[in-house]
């Protein structure tokens, strides 16, 4: 009977295996640590930080000094209207003029023509104008038509007489119709080499200037005396010449 009773109890059985539990979780392979890649993280991140602190200490190291915006001729001084600010690294090697000191630049005069665009140093400026040995600066206002169009600082040009009598003639041979014309003669160059000095930049907002454009001449001594008569005579036009 015994025997008999756990056979029908067995065949009571389902012959399917049995499944796991609701609710049971398959069992997760173990995560693959990868230490490279940590390492390079981390070796990012100081490297951003160091180049941010070095940026903030470069930023400490910068000074407010003295730009110039316009052409200065030997002689002038600085302006508010011919000086900005800028910010520069500090260089303990270059004597920039500090912005807080231009009022004090205001009082000396630049020692040579200084272009538009530079750093202000001191050496740019003393109590007066240094020309150089055996030159002369030789000032005059010109007409349209007296200067070639976009006369810069720098520029190498021939002074000649135009608009007057030649000096090649005289009183004693006008009878005889050899006297000099207007603006010829073999003196009607005044000068065959000069460098220019200073020139007034125009407006850009001036449709025709009406008013006669400043120049400035560093020529020999020699010439200056027969220059400048030209010059306040009305008598002299510059052309470009080879050497700029």
């Amino acid at each position: 009977m015994k025997i008999q009773e756990r056979a029908g109890a067995g065949a009571g059985r389902s012959a399917a295996p049995a499944g796991p539990a609701v609710g049971d979780r398959l069992p997760t392979p173990p995560r693959e640590r990868k230490p490279a890649l940590a390492a390079l993280a981390v070796l990012l991140i100081l490297v951003g930080a160091l180049g941010a602190t070095m940026l903030v200490l470069q930023a400490g190291d910068r000074i407010e000094v003295v730009k110039i915006t316009e052409p200065i001729p030997a002689g002038q001084p600085v302006t508010d209207s011919n000086t900005t600010s800028v910010m520069v690294a500090e260089d303990p090697g270059i004597h920039y003029v500090e912005w807080s000191q231009l009022d004090a630049l205001k009082k000396l005069k630049a020692v040579s023509a200084i272009p538009a665009g530079v750093v202000a140093v001191g050496e740019m400026f003393g109590d007066e104008a240094k020309v150089p040995s055996g030159k002369a600066l030789v000032g005059m206002s010109l007409k349209e038509g007296q200067y070639p169009a976009g006369l810069e600082a720098g520029d190498v040009v021939a002074a000649y007489r135009v608009g007057g009598t030649s000096r090649s003639g005289s009183d004693d041979d006008a009878g005889t119709g050899t006297g000099g014309s207007a603006g010829g003669g073999s003196d009607s160059l005044l000068v065959e080499q000069a460098r220019v000095d200073f020139v007034q930049a125009g407006k850009s907002d001036d449709i025709v200037s009406s008013a006669n454009k400043p120049v400035t001449l560093l020529v020999d001594s020699a010439e200056a005396a027969v220059l400048t008569q030209a010059a306040s005579n009305g008598e002299v036009a510059l052309v470009l010449v080879p050497g700029n």
